[in-house]
């Protein structure tokens, strides 16, 4: 009798644990929110600082520091880039050239000759442009700016040179930092431990001679948009000549016009009183001023299937800048679609595809033309730019039926756009009487009766 009892508690523990993991997997599908901090249209994406000691001093070393932006497409604009860290001894920072501490620190323990920085741990802000000559070095001095790697690898470049002092004046006493945190200009990223490697080789203008550092670490930082911000930043309307709908972005995507705080601080723009709140003394912090609209993103894409012609299509696409207190410079769209192997023209903005796998050219990288429509101005007349793409027609794939046309992914200066659900998308005429199901609900629908099954 005890034996069949304990069989069948045995045997209900069973059913409940294979209901109870169902049930916890399904919320998962739902509630739980990755970090992103892997991208997959672009996988070795990361920003590499290189730690260059190249000379010993009495007390310390002189080294060049170099931040590499190998993103594709994400770059680091106004107010630029800060970088700190924490000293693993009780090391001082005499002097600094192309760069400078944000503080100096507690510097009265020294006589005569006095730190540039004494803080355990140091932020340091690049210098702006027009820094006397005496205080650079080679890519620095752009007021943190930098580019993505596909826009202009020349400008994905920062460098500093620091003199450190009380830190050794050797490969064996002198210790790397630690803690290094990289705000660009605001969360996101994440840094891992420096690493010593093989030290860095440098080549003679005449090409003749290498020398090379005398000790060299590496700290790599990847980012994670989740870090960065809590909601979206970006969101998506399409519409198409085949279909009078349009497909808006989806309600309250960055924020509602009811919040009390954060993305729901917006204004209308035809208030009496719009410019006195632009021009407030507040502005000069990140805090959006939006446009109330009703997805309260800063900023929206809009595609729009626009001509269809025998042997191509044509798209245009619309970036509409709602943020009244940005001005975005080096703006750069990113976008997925089948056809981007066959994209015959770009008519008015730069184009260059990204194919982190080979055999697969389905993604481009659009931004804006220097000195024509590369700054996309803030909220106004002027708020947008845009340009129309003409695709040539693959037969064997091409279709405007089930909203093959429109795309599957958009990013907006790095960061994944929403998108409208796609049993919302302009359908084809002899297809608009159909009846749009969503996903979840049968997914939901079976997921709850194996539970039920199990159970």
């Amino acid at each position: 009798m005890e034996h069949l009892f304990s069989s069948s508690v045995r045997g209900s523990i069973a059913k409940l644990s294979t209901s109870t993991i169902l049930l916890v997997f399904l919320l998962s599908c739902f509630t739980f929110t990755s970090t992103e901090a892997y991208d997959p249209l672009d996988p070795n994406g990361n920003i590499t600082i290189k730690w260059d000691v190249i000379s010993w001093t009495p007390d310390g070393y002189v080294a060049v520091v170099i931040m590499y932006n190998f993103q594709q497409y994400r770059h680091i604009q106004a107010p630029g880039w800060t970088l700190s860290w924490t000293w693993a001894k009780k090391e001082v920072i005499w002097n600094m050239m192309g760069s400078q501490t944000t503080e100096q620190g507690d510097c009265s323990k020294f006589k005569g000759n006095i730190p540039h920085c004494c803080k355990k741990d140091p932020t340091v802000v690049d210098l702006l442009p027009g820094t006397p000559y005496n205080q650079q070095i080679a890519n620095c001095c752009k007021g943190g700016v930098i580019s993505s790697w596909a826009q202009d690898p020349d400008t994905a470049i920062a460098s500093f040179q620091v003199s450190v002092g009380r830190a050794g004046t050797s490969n064996k006493t002198v210790r790397v930092p630690k803690n290094f945190t990289l705000q660009a200009p605001g969360p996101g990223y994440t840094c891992g431990p420096a690493k010593v490697g093989k030290p860095s080789k440098f080549i003679s203008a005449d090409k003749r001679r290498i020398t090379q550092a005398l000790m060299t670490w590496n700290v790599t930082c990847t980012y994670s948009q989740f870090l960065a911000q809590k909601t979206p930043t970006c969101c998506v309307s399409l519409s198409s000549f085949y279909n009078n709908t349009i497909v808006g972005c989806p309600t309250c995507t960055c924020g509602c016009q009811s919040s009390k705080t954060g993305p729901g601080t917006c204004v209308n723009p035809d208030s009496p009183h719009l410019a006195t709140v632009v021009s407030s003394p507040s502005k000069s912090d990140n805090t959006p001023l939006l446009q109330c609209t009703s997805h309260m993103c800063p900023i929206r894409v809009h595609w729009h299937v626009k001509v269809n012609y025998k042997e191509y299509w044509r798209v245009k696409v619309t970036i509409t800048n709602f943020n009244f207190r940005m001005n975005y410079t080096q703006w750069n769209l990113v976008m997925q679609h089948p056809n981007f192997d066959n994209l015959t023209e770009a008519f008015s903005f730069n184009y260059k595809p990204l194919t982190p796998y080979d055999g697969l050219n389905d993604t481009g990288m659009l931004w804006g033309i220097k000195f024509y429509n590369d700054l996309l101005s803030q909220a106004g007349l002027y708020g947008n730019v845009q340009s129309e793409l003409l695709f040539r027609k693959d037969a064997s794939t091409f279709t405007f039926d089930k909203g093959w046309a429109f795309p599957r992914k958009i990013y907006f200066n790095g960061d994944n756009c929403v998108m409208p659900p796609p049993d919302s998308y302009p359908w084809l005429p002899n297809g608009s009487s159909r009846k749009f199901i969503s996903l979840v609900s049968p997914t939901v629908t079976l997921m709850v009766s194996m539970i039920f099954f199990f159970a």
